[in-house]
């Protein structure tokens, strides 16, 4: 686990409640290029013409460079003028992977424009032995940040080399 890391966890636990409602992370696994093309596979596809939107469900896994995101259902919506995908919308089960960190929430929506990924709904983020949880997780891809609010509450292993 990094030193940087280390620190913020200690931190967290020791600050009491009114540091424990935000903490901000590095996702360095999770920093992410937003211009490479996006792959969704699913059991099924539907096409709404007149939204402008596509409905994948069953095992879908939409994939763009090391990143993965799993759900049940992940609704794309296009972009108004027609020219890319807007963001994707991720419900039943979210994972978002990279290859060195994993997060779990019951929600995810992810624009790939900004490229920020806002994950809600009993969020659980593993970085090697740590685990962080929270009601929400933004992650800027663009930059490897991301921000866990409400709730958060911070696991890890004391000890160690830094």
């Amino acid at each position: 686990m990094s030193h940087f890391l280390r620190v913020l966890c200690l931190a967290a636990a020791l600050s009491g409640p009114a540091m424990a409602q935000q903490t901000d992370i590095r996702f360095g696994g999770l920093q992410q290029d937003t211009t490479l093309p996006v792959e969704v596979t699913s059991d099924s596809l539907s096409v709404d013409q007149a939204s402008g939107a596509a409905l994948f469900t069953g095992n879908v896994t939409a994939k763009q460079g090391d990143m993965r995101l799993t759900a049940g259902t992940i609704r794309v919506e296009y972009a108004a003028n027609g020219a890319g995908i807007d963001k994707l919308i991720a419900t039943e089960g979210v994972t978002l992977v990279s290859p060195t960190d994993a997060a779990e929430a019951s929600e995810a929506v992810y624009t790939i424009a900004s490229g920020a990924v806002v994950m809600t709904g009993n969020v659980l983020l593993t970085q090697g032995a740590a685990a962080i949880s929270g009601d929400r997780l933004t992650v800027n891809l663009t930059d490897g940040t991301g921000t866990m609010t409400g709730q958060v509450r911070t696991i890890f292993t004391p000890g160690g080399a830094p």
